[in-house]
Formats: structure tokens, C-alpha cells, sequence
């Protein structure tokens, strides 16, 4: 089945909270579908009382794009995930992942003793889906959203996300391609697509450091978008007809810009 497209814009805060609340609001006016925030503790306001904001004050839905299951236990983040879904009239989507590179690092400076390794993050993920859909019960369902890469995780997702998008790197079509053709083959789930670059500009918060842009568009790796937005459209035809993703992330910087991409695509 194709599903339709959607666009989501990842959108740090990065100014005062008067300028990015206006940058919001002409998101939301350019047609996207979801308005997400990552999940960087001390650097932003945290993820809940930002979303419950945006989904007060607009009519987008709202998600982390992704939340740590490291930084919190599992009963928390399930509980502020549900309570986000009723504050949002069921708005809102829950993004969660095993913590990006360095997490490790950034843990034992908060001062958390023992560090979980991955397998205990990822039982973390489905501790913490158990506990959100206890909560929801019967008559709510919050979508989770998954980011994954390894088989263990990828096998997790595939019982109990709605959404998954692959944690990419310089990781060329063919390689992406033969990943989203196994995983359909065993879920029927919506597949994401974060996008790092548009062009040379790389999104805050979507990419490690030290990346390579020119060796990117070396490899045809799928972090990469063009900035020509004709050039861009065509291109993310190719990913859905080609692969299965519909549903398409990028930074706040290039949202409005690439406001077209959205009215030619969203829907479709």
C-alpha cells in the first residue's frame, strides 16, 4: 500500500522563545503536518512543555524527534507521552530511541552511575511502550515512532511502533533501499526519513559532528536532499516509489523555503 506523504520539521530551539514560537506559527501556516523537538536536556526548554505550547497555539500535530530512553525512566516517559496525547486531543506522537552517539559521556555528567548499555536502553523502549499503552487503554491509541538501525531494534519496531525511521549516516540507496525492503517485509508500518542536508546547509541537532557533505553526495546517501525544490520533489517521489518512505523530516531552517515541496506533495 502507498501510504501518503507527510512532512515533519525538527525545530530546536536555537533563538529567544518570541522568535521561535514565530518561526512555529509560519511552519504551521506553510502546511506541514508535524512540529517535533529533540530531546537535548539543559540546551532547550524540555520536550512536554514546548509541545503543549505549539499544540495549544496551532493546529499541528507535535512529536520528539526522539526521545532518549536513557534519560529517564520508562514510567515517566510513558507517562508525559500520554499526558501529551490528552492535552493534545491525540496530537501529539511519541519518538523514542536507544540516545545518539556520545550519550554515554553526556549520562555520567548528569550523574547517572551505571550507565545502561544498549540492550537495557532498548528493553528501556518497550518497558516504556508497555507502560504508555497501559495508560492510553482502550480508547486512545499515542503513535510511537522509532528510530533504529541494528536488527535488534529494527525487530523491536516492528512489534510495537507505528512509525520508524532508519539512524542514517553515509549509508548509500541501495544500502537504505534493501533495509526498508526487509523491514516491510515483515511490519506494515510508516516509514520516516530524517533529512540531515538540503543543498550545503546541515540541520542543528539531525547530524554528528564532522560530517562530510561533499563525501554524502558522493555515496547518493538518503540524508541528503537537493535545495532546488523541483529537483527536491522528484527526489523524494523516488524514495516512496522506490522504497516505502512517506513520511519526510527535515530542519526548521529550510521549512519555509521548502514550503512548495509540501503543497506539490502533502496528501498526495
Amino acid at each position: 500500500m502507498t501510504r501518503p506523504f507527510r512532512f515533519g520539521v525538527v525545530a530546536p530551539v536555537m533563538t529567544d522563545m518570541a522568535t521561535w514560537r514565530d518561526r512555529v506559527h509560519r511552519i504551521a501556516d506553510s502546511g506541514y503536518s508535524t512540529l517535533l523537538v529533540p530531546d537535548f536536556p539543559l540546551t532547550q526548554p524540555a520536550p512536554g512543555p514546548l509541545l503543549a505550547t505549539v499544540a495549544a497555539t496551532t493546529e499541528l500535530r507535535v512529536g520528539t524527534w526522539v526521545y532518549a530512553s536513557p534519560f529517564r525512566p520508562a514510567w515517566l516517559t510513558a507517562w508525559e507521552a500520554h499526558s501529551l496525547s490528552l492535552l493534545t486531543d491525540g496530537r501529539f506522537e511519541m519518538g523514542i530511541g536507544t540516545g545518539r552517539p556520545g550519550i554515554e559521556d553526556e549520562l555520567r555528567d548528569k550523574g547517572v552511575a551505571e550507565v545502561p548499555r544498549p540492550p537495557e536502553r532498548l528493553a528501556q523502549i518497550r518497558e516504556t511502550v508497555e507502560r504508555l499503552r497501559d495508560l492510553d487503554g482502550p480508547g486512545r491509541h499515542t503513535p510511537v515512532a522509532m528510530a533504529v538501525y541494528g536488527p535488534k531494534a529494527r525487530a523491536l519496531a516492528a512489534e510495537v511502533a507505528d512509525t520508524v525511521t532508519f539512524v542514517l549516516g553515509d549509508q548509500p540507496r541501495a544500502e537504505v533501499a534493501r533495509m526498508a525492503g526487509d523491514f516491510r517485509a515483515v511490519a506494515d508500518v510508516e516509514l520516516a526519513m530524517h533529512v540531515s542536508v538540503i543543498g550545503e546547509y546541515v540541520a542543528p541537532h539531525m547530524a554528528g559532528p564532522g560530517i562530510d557533505i561533499a563525501a554524502l553526495y558522493a555515496a547518493d546517501a538518503m540524508i541528503v536532499l537537493p535545495d532546488d525544490p523541483t529537483a527536491a520533489i522528484d527526489e523524494i517521489q523516488r524514495r516512496r516509489e522506490e522504497m516505502g518512505f512517506s513520511y519526510f523530516v527535515y530542519g526548521a531552517d529550510y521549512a519555509e523555503r521548502f514550503a512548495p515541496v509540501v503543497a506539490a506533495l502533502a496528501g498526495k
